[in-house]
């Protein structure tokens, strides 16, 4: 797995090799909006991996060609992917590679470019989400501002059971989070040296959005 931060629920940073090669060609300012993509969406699939590690199973039977054996299965009901747009869609196809039966859900958030505030504009979720395990995917935990909102957006539908998946988190965004929904696990790839003045990741990677659709 990696290496777990943080004094209320975890921040595990995913130190695979293969993870961290991506993510370091991601870096490139020359790196191209459709590679960019395919190594999100490829990183994606690689922390989908990691954050599903502990998923109850339960036996069932079934029969081989040979003879009958119980076998493990994903117990309980299937999971709630749930990107935050725009940046949040770049994650979702390689999550829906592992978890093809997922439910999805749609959180649509912009950041005030003057307050830096997450200002809501569209929610989309199934109507049991409530009892279902809610993954929500956004590539950079900035200022955290986003997904505060989306998690409060999903506890405001009795959500009790949610992880908050990102590429990049600056210190800010972590401690932030932690002190808004204490309760909520992280997962990233890496945990960059601080914010600036704007609320950019640094180092980072420039605007994920923006790179994603090539839209900078």
């Amino acid at each position: 797995m990696g290496k777990e931060v943080g004094m209320a629920a975890p921040v595990h940073v995913a130190t695979h090799p293969m993870i961290q090669h991506k993510l370091g060609l991601m870096r490139e300012a020359g790196c191209p909006s459709s590679e960019f993509r395919r190594l999100l969406g490829e990183i994606a699939m690689l922390l989908c991996y990691e954050v599903t590690r502990d998923l109850p199973l339960e036996q069932v039977p079934i029969e081989t060609p040979l003879e009958p054996m119980m076998t493990p299965r994903i117990a309980g009901r299937k999971l709630v992917l749930a990107p935050v747009l725009r940046a949040g869609l770049g994650m979702l196809d390689g999550m829906l590679a592992l978890l093809p039966a997922a439910r999805v859900a749609h959180v649509g958030l912009y950041r005030d470019p003057a307050t830096l505030q997450a200002v809501e504009y569209y929610f989309k979720a199934p109507s049991d989400v409530a009892e279902r395990l809610v993954l929500v995917l956004d590539p950079m935990l900035a200022t955290a501002n986003s997904a505060v909102a989306a998690i409060d957006r999903f506890k405001a539908r009795g959500c009790r059971s949610i992880r908050f998946v990102c590429l990049l988190a600056a210190p800010e965004g972590i401690a932030r989070l932690q002190e808004k929904h204490p309760d909520v696990e992280v997962w990233t790839a890496a945990v960059d040296r601080a914010l600036d003045e704007h609320g950019y990741i640094r180092p980072g990677l420039g605007d994920a959005g923006d790179r994603i659709f090539g839209t900078a």
